[in-house]
């Protein structure tokens, strides 16, 4: 049941990305690009939602990955996809650029932003750890059941035979 949250988890993450990441890194660019890097661009609310859109999802992903609790899966998908996605941008850039979906849109353009720039090669290498910590992938019912077989009070008393 773990593993299965895990990848509904992973389909939320992969959301969070495509959508809070993208729009906000495209909301980012166009904000540097009508009013510099002035401190005045802040002062509008509006102009504050791309970065509580990055924070959300940057959140979100910190929570899947310092949980023990949750399944590798959870972060393990997603990043597997992001490099996967990475190096075919490296390998063949125009037709995986060409693949992003939604193309034209808001999230799409962040996306591309962040999949051209090899961010997203460096976020799903952190991503993808999880996968290799065998911690992630048993549950806590399984490490407290094998402590209690292991130092069980009868048998440390002489009691069982």
């Amino acid at each position: 049941m773990r593993h299965i949250t895990g990848f509904l988890l992973a389909l939320v993450l992969s959301a969070a990305v495509f959508f809070g990441a993208g729009w906000g890194v495209a909301k980012f660019s166009v904000l540097q690009a009508g009013s510099g890097t002035s401190v005045s661009a802040w002062t509008n609310p509006h102009d504050e939602l791309p970065l509580a859109a990055l924070l959300g999802t940057g959140l979100l992903l910190g929570i899947l990955l310092a949980v023990r609790a949750v399944s590798a899966l959870a972060t393990g998908l997603p990043g597997l996809a992001l490099l996967g996605w990475s190096a075919l941008v490296l390998l063949r850039g125009r037709q995986a650029l060409g693949h992003v979906p939604m193309s034209g849109s808001h999230f799409a353009v962040g996306f591309s932003a962040l999949l051209s720039s090899g961010a997203f090669a460096l976020v799903g290498s952190a991503m993808v750890i999880p996968l290799f910590m065998p911690s992630r992938w048993r549950s806590n019912a399984a490490v407290v059941e094998e402590l209690d077989d292991e130092y069980a009070t009868s048998s440390a008393l002489g009691l069982v035979p």
